[in-house]
């Protein structure tokens, strides 16, 4: 008589997160300026379970590697910077999360990697979201609560130059308003946007030497700012008060100020465009479009993020139609993408005709899961 094996079978839990576009405020997060991002229905997924064998291992067969993380219940050092798997462990750690038995895993994704698309950051939240499920005390967080540990994981943890636009985007999902200062405040809409047409340029980026050179270069202008005129804030100065201040910046500081300034107030109108839209289950497609195009512009000439390439991507997809566009995330590379509400295929075809890789996407959903029972 056959012996049958009554070893119970783990569930899988799998947990999927999207990626994210800025809409308005691009580089004005970390300066405690508000900004507006959307979530976009390309995600990045692991499915895990628990098993006997302590640690932590993970398939990434999409770029041909795999993770293994020996674990003896205490803080894990970082052979490597950056290492978001380990500080994720270690932050969860001193929330008092436990992990007596291990977790074996399998990640999968199609968000555009190293362009923009906030990648990491979807990853990160993911891999948090399988580790607070299956811990020895599982709990399933918030979607905010999960979006402040990925920020604490991948910026506080390595010091490194960044806001919390891409954890609060990519865990709640859908359209946000994000303020940073003087405390967080977060607001949803689930607007009736279009389709929109993401193009990654695919040109290497260099993300931590720009947020370097536009966070920090603007901070020092700040505080220059402030030796002058002590009340001088961002969130309240006009471009005319600004003009004042000319005569003690360099050409190129003065456009940044400006630029800053005048995105700012795009953002502002964006959001009463967004406003507008909770209220008439409708969206004014025209200007929504025009205001992007209107920050691209100061992203290309006073933060000085966009490339030619991207450029020509951008007109390309405004000849074919797009009502508007922007270069997406740090920039110097990575990805842009328009706004098409129609004929979105003729719009992706003129971007992959100036040598970018076209995806047509929709705002989707934050940070899911669900298990599959054996």
């Amino acid at each position: 008589m056959p012996t049958i094996d009554s070893t119970p079978v783990a569930s899988t839990l799998t947990a999927s997160t999207p990626g994210r576009i800025c809409l308005f405020g691009e580089h004005q997060d970390y300066l405690g300026l508000p900004v507006i991002a959307a979530a976009i229905s390309r995600r990045i997924q692991i499915q895990a379970k628990q098993v006997d064998n302590p640690g932590f291992r993970l398939n990434l067969p999409d770029i041909n590697a795999t993770v293994a993380i020996p674990f003896d219940g205490t803080e894990l050092a970082y052979p490597n910077s950056r290492d978001y798997f380990r500080s994720a462990v270690n932050i969860l750690l001193r929330e008092g999360f436990q992990f007596s038995k291990g977790i074996d895993g399998e990640v999968h994704g199609n968000i555009p990697i190293n362009s923009g698309t906030s990648s990491s950051s979807a990853l990160l939240v993911t891999w948090l979201n399988v580790l607070t499920q299956l811990a020895d005390e599982p709990r399933q967080l918030p979607q905010e609560r999960l979006a402040e540990l990925a920020y604490v994981a991948e910026v506080l943890e390595f010091g490194e130059p960044g806001g919390m636009m891409d954890h609060y985007s990519t865990a709640v999902g859908d359209v946000i308003y994000l303020e940073s200062t003087p405390k967080i405040a977060l607001r949803k809409f689930h607007p009736m946007l279009g389709t929109f047409v993401l193009g990654d340029s695919q040109e290497p980026k260099d993300t931590i030497g720009i947020l370097s050179r536009v966070k920090f270069g603007m901070l020092d202008i700040i505080k220059r700012l402030k030796t002058v005129n002590p009340a001088f804030s961002l969130h309240e100065a006009t471009l005319t008060e600004a003009a004042e201040f000319k005569d003690i910046l360099t050409k190129d500081e003065y456009i940044l100020l400006k630029g800053n300034l005048e995105n700012r107030d795009i953002l502002r109108e964006a959001l009463t465009v967004l406003d507008a839209s909770a209220t008439s289950a409708s969206i004014d497609h025209i200007r929504f479009g025009q205001l992007l195009t209107q920050h691209q512009t100061n992203l290309r000439d006073a933060q000085r993020i966009s490339t030619p390439k991207i450029d020509r991507m951008l007109d390309a997809a405004l000849a074919a139609g797009a009502l508007g566009g922007k270069i997406n995330g740090s920039g110097g590379g990575g990805c842009m993408f328009a706004y098409a509400p129609e004929h979105p295929e003729k719009v992706a075809e003129a971007i992959e005709r100036e040598g970018g890789k076209a995806y047509v996407i929709t705002v989707a959903e934050g940070t899911t899961t669900f298990s599959n029972k054996p």
